[in-house]
């Protein structure tokens, strides 16, 4: 059986409408539902394929689980003429095809996946962004002092970046989504998405400091503490997905 036959997976992007939000990877002992045994040839065939696949961990092990339910199903129909349960896993194992023939239509799934889920954290910067600068606008106002002109000058082409990371990122989601049905996406996308994500993390590190130095000419440390804090949480969250995303990004898909 071939990997466009196997009931996990669904190489087309039509069918990656509901993401997962995680970012992380699962092991292979993550994917398998308990111990492996080495005489079982079904959760030896799902935990190698669980090992060679990235992506959202989330939707990986819900598609190796559905993958080790078809082939549980099929070998339990080719039990009455294989002689042993063992036989009937190997020739379940042998239909749904090999590790090298599974992944590539399993990982464009994934990778879809994660590119979208990269897109929708790297819009969550520009918020972010415009909410600081409009907290050091009124905290400035308040202690009747002004931005330092060096800030001014560094905030305009940052919320430039971020404008742009914003708006690539909602053209990944429309390509990757509702428009997936109509038009196929650029085999590169993904890779765009990932650097996109990592531009809008260094923008957003750099945007911080701005605005840290602004509020600290006005002695406004509660505004400098949590715009630090919540400037690093949404940093590394950006990093750690664009990371991610170029990871599944280089990684050999189906008709590519």
């Amino acid at each position: 059986m071939s990997a466009e036959q196997a009931p996990a997976a669904d190489p087309s992007p039509g069918g990656v409408g509901a993401d997962d939000a995680s970012t992380g990877e699962v092991r292979p002992d993550d994917a398998s539902a308990g111990e492996v045994r080495p005489d079982d040839p079904i959760e030896a065939h799902v935990t190698q394929l669980a090992a060679v696949l990235h992506g959202p961990a989330r939707r990986k092990a819900r598609m190796v689980g559905e993958l080790r339910d078809g082939l549980v199903d099929t070998a339990r129909d080719l039990a009455p003429e294989s002689g042993t349960e063992r036989d009937a896993a190997r020739r379940a194992v042998s239909e749904f095809g090999t590790v090298a023939e599974l992944a590539p239509g399993f990982q464009r799934e994934l990778t879809i996946a994660q590119a979208r889920d990269t897109a929708r954290t790297v819009m969550t910067a520009l918020p972010f962004l415009l909410l600081c600068w409009w907290l050091t606008q009124v905290s400035v106002r308040t202690a009747d002092q002004g931005v330092p002109g060096a800030v001014r000058w560094a905030v305009v082409p940052l919320g430039g970046t971020a404008v742009l990371a914003a708006l690539l990122a909602a053209a990944a989601l429309a390509a990757t989504g509702p428009l997936s049905r109509r038009l196929p996406h650029p085999e590169r996308l993904p890779l765009v998405v990932a650097w996109t994500g990592t531009t809008s993390a260094v923008a957003l590190a750099l945007g911080a400091l701005a605005f840290t130095v602004a509020s600290a000419a006005v002695a406004n440390w509660p505004l400098t503490a949590a715009a630090c804090l919540a400037a690093l949480v949404l940093h590394a969250r950006i990093a750690a997905s664009a990371r991610a995303c170029r990871q599944c990004a280089r990684l050999p898909l189906a008709g590519s």
